[in-house]
């Protein structure tokens, strides 16, 4: 279409009457002028962007370099003015639940890129095709990156439109391209009678004459479909196999994803299965551009099918030869290492595609149907020796069919789709910890809850060789999410049986005696004795007789309730809440310096503990904390846990949450250790129990498992 026309009073004279939506739609309507303003506007900000276009030499001395014109077409200002002012359907508040979406009729700032970008990007790849205006296409390529989600498609692959301007050729090489241009034109109308003349046009190359973007005749024929051209082509002698060159310097314009594509690749990528049969028959390398021996860098026909799901080309591209072990490399721009492998197993599995991936898995090289099993494979001590040629060879293929499965796995359940994580899974191949916390996580998100079962039950089947800190930092929460979730008994019971199991078989840690001596110390007749006591304590209506200079220095507790007391007279002090005979415990322990001889019976070790909370007396609970956890069973814990948060002893509690998560299959079917679980308010004494857990038991994970690496 020629440039829009300017009439001496600056309005836009052309009418258009073919308009362009965002998603590449025409829409038929009256002529719609476009307003002056806009017209204005896109002007003004060519004219600001026009002392951006500089040329950087070696030396990196810009010089500024007379450009072409680049004309704006009527079409791309109105889909400019589309989507800069067209409605959006945007979250109203994406942070509450439900979730609303309302209809914006303008967009904020952050989402919608200023009009100097998008003239901008919209000029960058009308240059990037080597053309004077840009067209409602270019503008459209610059929404796919201007604004995320815009359902837009890429640009299709066409001859190039114009000769590039910034090259200076001379007159004859100017010619020659022009009548290359002519010729690919030809070409691409889709008349077969025009293939003669328009082969005489392209040049020395003839019918293999490559493009700016490197691709031939024969590709743009395959990337519309066009059976009948391509028959032609081939006919005509046109190369089946020729390549995308890997080059820029002689074909500027190739786009990096096309690069050693052949027509074979093209005509997949497309989905134009009878042109894909007709290139196969004529005897087309059912690999694409993929060499025997050598390292693969572009997807081949097979992957591309199965990424893109498409079941009938993968069928026909597995019955001619095609290899799905096949893994592209990657390049890093730095170096040539792989940062990747994925072939067409793991390209399926990824994109979610069931029936394709189960199409390749039934598929079985021709000579090699009695390839192992999986079983055999995974078997310990299979050795190489004593086998025949063959034989090592169908291991060899075996184990790499593993290999392969694995990555698929781990791609299946890295992107959601856990029907084909559970279908690898079937066929014997092993789980890691990653997969397995990926795809119980997907389920959880889904609601799947019997198989959210399935994969509890499998827990037991990871080493513990894959207890990583990812099962600290990801794992437990997860799980532990799970069990507050859900109230489902099975559920529980396999949670409670994975803690145990990752709790492990060793012992809980004792509780070591704190050795400390008093620094004062009387002689064990002087306790309750009135004579020469100057403190004395009324317990329960009860006196009790003391010496300051022993409970000064016993505790800071003991010295604060001494501390601003008349000192040339006896001093009377009540405790309350202490029993009488508890608190003679607590003086018999400090008159005798020790724990050796007290006699504590079980009923009074929680209030003597108590006491020796409330009088600070460390050594003395430590004593009480380990009698406790000597008298910890299946029917007393969760009352001595209770006992313990309210009075906020850490370390007998962290041994108890272990006797918790050590027994968790025994206690999980008692009634108070539910109510203990689930009905703990969330502000009681110690906060929430699961919680607690779940640092106990990552505590006890990285020391076991985690420590030595």
């Amino acid at each position: 279409m020629a440039p829009a026309g300017i009439n001496k009073a600056g309005e836009l004279d052309v009418a258009v009457d073919c308009l362009s939506s965002p998603c590449g739609a025409r829409h038929h309507h009256k002529p719609i002028y476009i307003p002056t303003s806009k017209r204005d506007l896109v002007s003004r900000a060519m004219h600001y962007l026009q002392p951006l276009y500089t040329k950087t030499h070696n030396n990196g001395t810009p010089m500024h370099q007379k450009c072409a014109v680049i004309h704006w077409q009527p079409e791309a200002i109105y889909t400019l003015c589309y989507f800069m002012h067209c409605p959006q359907m945007e979250w109203e508040n994406p942070n509450v639940e439900p979730s609303t979406v309302t209809l914006q009729t303008e967009r904020p700032f952050m989402v919608l890129p200023p009009l100097m970008e998008w003239v901008r990007v919209a000029v960058v790849h009308t240059e990037h095709r080597r053309s004077f205006s840009v067209d409602s296409d270019d503008v459209r390529q610059a929404a796919r990156l201007l604004l995320p989600g815009v359902d837009c498609e890429p640009r299709q692959l066409r001859t190039d439109d114009c000769v590039c301007a910034s090259r200076r050729l001379d007159a004859a090489s100017t010619e020659a391209k022009f009548l290359q241009d002519l010729g690919f034109r030809m070409l691409s109308c889709g008349r077969t009678d025009l293939v003669k003349q328009a082969v005489n046009l392209l040049g020395p190359d003839g019918i293999n004459s490559m493009s700016e973007q490197g691709m031939t005749p024969l590709m743009y024929a395959c990337v519309r479909g066009d059976e009948a051209m391509v028959q032609m082509l081939l006919d005509a002698g046109a190369d089946i196999n020729s390549e995308v060159p890997n080059s820029v310097h002689k074909h500027p314009s190739v786009f990096p994803e096309t690069r050693q594509a052949t027509p074979l690749t093209f005509a997949v990528l497309h989905g134009h299965v009878p042109v894909v049969q007709l290139l196969l028959d004529a005897k087309a390398n059912v690999e694409g551009s993929l060499q025997d021996g050598m390292e693969n860098y572009t997807e081949t026909p097979l992957q591309l099918a199965a990424a893109a799901g498409n079941f009938e080309l993968v069928s026909l591209l597995l019955e001619r030869g095609a290899d799905p072990m096949v893994g592209t490399m990657y390049r890093n721009g730095i170096s040539t290492a792989p940062q990747g492998d994925m072939n067409s197993y793991s390209l399926a599995a990824a994109h979610g595609h069931r029936n394709v991936f189960r199409r390749l898995l039934s598929h079985t090289e021709k000579g090699k149907g009695d390839v192992l099993s999986l079983e055999e494979i995974l078997a310990e001590g299979s050795e190489l020796e004593g086998r025949s040629l063959s034989q090592v060879d169908l291991i060899r293929t075996g184990k790499a069919k593993l290999k392969a499965l694995r990555e698929a796995m781990y791609h299946s359940s890295e992107h959601g789709h856990v029907d084909i994580t559970i279908d690898i899974r079937s066929l014997g191949v092993p789980w890691t910890l990653h997969t397995w916390l990926e795809s119980l996580r997907t389920c959880f998100c889904q609601h799947r809850r019997p198989l959210i079962q399935g994969l509890l039950k499998e827990f037991s089947c990871i080493e513990e060789e894959e207890y990583t800190e990812e099962l600290v930092t990801h794992g437990l929460p997860l799980m532990f999410q799970i069990l507050r979730a859900s109230k489902n008994e099975v559920i529980s019971q396999q949670l409670a049986a994975i803690f145990t199991q990752c709790y492990g078989p060793y012992p809980i840690p004792k509780l070591a005696e704190i050795k400390r001596k008093q620094t004062s110390r009387l002689d064990p007749h002087f306790l309750n004795n009135k004579d020469m006591s100057d403190v004395t304590f009324l317990v329960e209506g009860k006196p009790f007789y003391a010496h300051k200079v022993l409970l000064f220095t016993a505790s800071n507790r003991f010295k604060t309730l001494l501390a601003n007391r008349p000192c040339g007279e006896n001093t009377c002090i009540e405790i309350s809440n202490v029993k009488y005979h508890i608190f003679q415990l607590v003086m018999q322990y400090l008159y005798y310096g020790g724990t050796e001889t007290l006699h504590i019976r079980n009923t009074d070790i929680m209030e003597l503990l108590s006491a020796a909370k409330f009088f600070q007396l460390e050594a003395l609970q430590r004593h009480c904390e380990i009698i406790c956890s000597k008298n910890i069973n299946t029917e007393t814990c969760v009352e001595i846990y209770n006992h313990t948060r309210f009075l906020e002893a850490p370390d007998l509690a962290s041994y108890i949450e272990g006797y918790f998560l050590k027994n968790m299959v025994i206690l999980i079917e008692l009634e108070p250790f539910k109510q203990l679980l689930y009905d703990a308010p969330p502000d009681s004494p110690g906060g929430d129990i699961l919680q607690e857990l779940e640092k106990t038991l990552a505590v006890r994970i990285q020391s076991i498992h985690l420590s030595s690496s």
